[in-house]
């Protein structure tokens, strides 16, 4: 999962979440495509080898790579975003990092910190979101459903020594 639970006890415990976009392509693996590619896409250029008709295709073909070279290239850029929320005895503290730099930070009382889950209405099917005083946040949409649900009992489990007392 794109997600990872760590514990700090130096100098005040906590528990922080480090979570993140899944990469289904790594760098290997998108210059093998992006070789792979280029490869198949001379293959109907060899019987016009020597003709004029090599340069009017050409360009289109270049386009076409370049074009997929832009959209993945665009994917990992949006990958930089990742997320993090720090429990404290205290405190909740959530920071997101966005892929152009921007970051965002929420912070609230522990015993007030809330995790709800829309399971409809949201932008995505069972859409988190993280509410403690007058605000609510969201936190994981770029998860998959299924790592949504899951992250949700795991913050309500996290949550709830905090709320018992």
């Amino acid at each position: 999962m794109p997600y990872e639970w760590t514990r700090i006890s130096d100098p005040v415990p906590q528990t922080r979440l480090t979570l993140w976009p899944f990469r289904s392509l790594p760098r290997r693996g998108f210059a093998a495509f992006i070789l792979g590619t280029f490869a198949l896409i001379t293959i109907p250029l060899y019987p016009l080898l020597g003709t004029v008709v090599l340069w009017g295709l050409l360009p289109f073909l270049l386009l076409a790579v370049a074009g997929l070279w832009w959209g993945l290239e665009k994917s990992y850029r949006d990958a930089r975003l990742h997320e993090e929320l720090t429990i404290s005895e205290t405190h909740v503290h959530l920071v997101r990092q966005n892929p152009g730099g921007k970051r965002q930070e929420w912070e609230c009382n522990r015993y007030w910190a809330r995790i709800l889950m829309h399971s409809t209405g949201g932008p995505v099917d069972h859409y988190l979101t993280l509410k403690g005083g007058d605000r609510e946040v969201e936190i994981g949409a770029f998860l998959s459903e299924e790592e949504r649900v899951t992250l949700y009992g795991e913050i309500t489990d996290a949550l709830r020594p905090a709320q018992a007392s």
